[in-house]
Order: structure tokens, then C-alpha cells, then sequence
């Protein structure tokens, strides 16, 4: 590719008003259960930004519904868990996704597939902490206080858990592959609530056996979360081919933390979008040129586009973002 490749995250969203037209009225686990929604969502961004990629338009807490987990995504709140999972009789009731639980996602990655040409399509699934956190505390939480409790105290109970939810991503990528997606995602938003040493004895061992799981089938594989700058060595570690970095550690610093032989993602800040056009391409360029030192660099922001980002920036910085980094 003659210039540094780019897409957003959240790049589908609040953000476009053409996606706040087709949801209205949509609650957003139906949303992600409707194959004709799932496709109309994925590819609005395309129609307005020159990104290389789409993401599939999805929740990280779709395939912990489609296992029998009632839970509801709350406007304003996220997902809420009816019945939290604290104790041995929860975990057990976590059975494995078959693709017969998710026939709607299978349907709307090969309809994206023949969409979208040779324009990839990115998979996209939640990692086993985001998810066990919010099983575990009944949704989302500032301090993780009840998941970390279950980590440190009962460590047989949480590795039980964690394999469970390892196995469930697992077989929710693999369907999205099987049908077509070119690379996949794991956002294990919520790690960087960890430090390195319970990552790496609570965390990484599961993390590790979804990339490894998911190597026969040939895709590249990101790895990213929200705060863990001091975690991306082990993010490294877990065997992802990409690093996704957040806006607070600049590429250059995050390339001595990230073993040889993986490329990095990122890492404008999303607020800079909120920012005058002369601040966001300084910064833009700055993200490139730091970008240029590890041996692979995809553009993204550090996390989602915010809800209030105004289309026409993003669409003018995934142009900036070529016409700076072409060769």
C-alpha cells in the first residue's frame, strides 16, 4: 500500500446522522441482530470517508445474549445484566456460541463481503475482561471493584469464567472469518484497569488462547484496549499481529514496548476532532511521523469517534491521512 492505512473506531455511529435515522426507533441489540441493518450501518462511513477498512457493526455483549444471557444495552448506560454472575452455578450456566446462535452475523459479513470488493472487512469482538466485567458487576463500572474481588479471591471461579468467555469470542470471531471478514478485533476495552502482573497470571492466558486459536485461520488480528500503556508489552505478548494504542503513549515510546514483528494502531486523541483544523492535522502529522518508526503503522484514533464529531473532519483527516503518508 503506498500510503499509511487508516480507519476509524466507532467510525459506524452516533457520530452520522444518517445512522441516528436508520436506528431510530431500533433498539440497538436488535439493531445487531437485523442483517440488512448490520450491512446499511457497516458501510455508511464508507460512503463518506476514504477509509481502508469497514468494522463490523456490532456489541461486544451480542454474543453473551445469543448464549442466553438476559441483558439489555440501555441508552445512556450500556449493557445491563439482569442476573450477575458471582458465583460457580453463574459461570456454569455460559455455554459455548455455535454459529446456529448468531445465523444473522454469518449472513451480514457475506453480504458485506460481496459489498464491499476489496475493501476488508474488520471482525470484531469484546476480550474476556470487558466481558467478565460486565457479567460480573451487572454492567458497566468505574473501578471494577466486584470483577477484580472475583480475580484476586477466587482465582479457580475466575479462571473458569475467563475460559468460558475466551472460548465464546472465540467462536464468535470464527464465525465472522469463516464468512468472509479479513482481519478481527479484540477490544478488551476495560484491561487497563489491571496491572502487569495480574494481567499477566488473570488475563493473558486467555487472551493468548483466542489469538492462538484464531491463527489457522490466516487474518491478521488486532489487539486493543483503553489505558494500557503500561500493559502493551504483554499486549503484545498474547500473539495479536497489530497493537492498538491508545492517545496517551506516542508510537515511538509504544515500539520499545511492543515486541519485535508487530505493527501498531492509532492514536489521535478523539477529543482532538473537537478541536480547530489547523490543531487536529498538526497533530495528525505528528501521529504519522511517529508511526513511521514501528515496523508497521495503521492510523485510528486512540479510541471511538466521539458522538459529537462533526463527519466532515473525519472525512477530511482519512484524506489528509493518505495524501501525508503517500510514499
Amino acid at each position: 500500500m503506498p500510503y499509511t492505512p487508516v480507519w476509524f473506531m466507532r467510525q459506524a455511529g452516533r457520530s452520522l446522522p444518517e445512522y441516528l435515522r436508520v436506528r431510530e426507533g431500533v433498539p440497538m441489540l436488535e439493531a445487531c441482530a437485523r442483517p440488512d441493518m448490520i450491512i446499511e450501518i457497516t458501510l455508511q462511513p464508507l460512503r463518506r470517508y476514504a477509509v481502508d477498512a469497514a468494522i463490523f457493526f456490532s456489541d461486544i455483549v451480542v454474543p453473551l445474549r445469543a448464549v442466553g444471557v438476559d441483558l439489555d444495552i440501555k441508552p445512556g448506560v450500556g449493557p445491563v445484566i439482569a442476573d450477575p454472575i458471582r458465583d460457580a452455578a453463574g459461570v456454569d450456566r455460559l455455554r459455548r456460541l455455535t454459529p446456529d446462535d448468531v445465523p444473522f452475523v454469518a449472513e451480514a459479513v457475506r453480504g458485506l463481503v460481496g459489498e464491499l470488493g476489496a475493501t476488508p472487512l474488520i471482525g470484531f469482538a469484546g476480550g474476556p475482561f470487558t466481558l467478565a466485567s460486565y457479567l460480573i458487576e451487572g454492567g458497566p463500572s468505574k473501578n471494577h471493584d466486584r470483577t477484580k474481588a472475583m480475580m484476586y479471591g477466587e482465582p479457580r471461579l475466575w479462571d473458569r469464567l475467563m475460559g468460558r468467555l475466551a472460548d465464546i469470542t472465540i467462536d464468535f470471531l470464527t464465525v465472522q472469518v469463516e464468512a468472509g471478514a479479513s482481519a478481527i478485533q479484540v477490544f478488551d476495552s476495560w484491561v487497563g484497569a489491571v496491572g502487569p502482573q495480574d494481567y499477566r497470571a488473570s488475563v493473558l492466558p486467555y487472551t493468548r488462547r483466542i489469538f492462538q486459536a484464531l491463527e489457522p485461520l490466516g487474518v491478521p488480528r488486532i489487539h486493543f484496549g483503553v489505558g494500557t500503556g503500561e500493559l502493551l508489552g504483554l499486549m503484545g505478548e498474547a500473539g495479536a499481529d497489530v497493537i492498538g494504542v491508545d492517545w496517551r503513549v506516542p508510537l515511538d515510546d509504544a515500539v520499545h514496548r511492543v515486541e519485535p514483528g508487530k505493527a501498531l494502531q492509532g492514536n489521535l486523541d478523539p477529543a482532538l476532532l473537537l478541536a480547530p483544523w489547523d490543531v487536529i492535522e498538526a497533530r495528525a502529522r505528528d501521529v504519522l511521523a511517529r508511526g513511521r518508526t514501528a515496523e508497521g503503522h495503521v492510523f485510528n484514533l486512540g479510541h471511538g469517534v466521539l458522538p459529537s464529531t462533526d463527519p466532515d473532519v473525519l472525512a477530511r483527516l482519512a484524506d489528509l491521512v493518505h495524501e501525508a503518508s503517500a510514499s
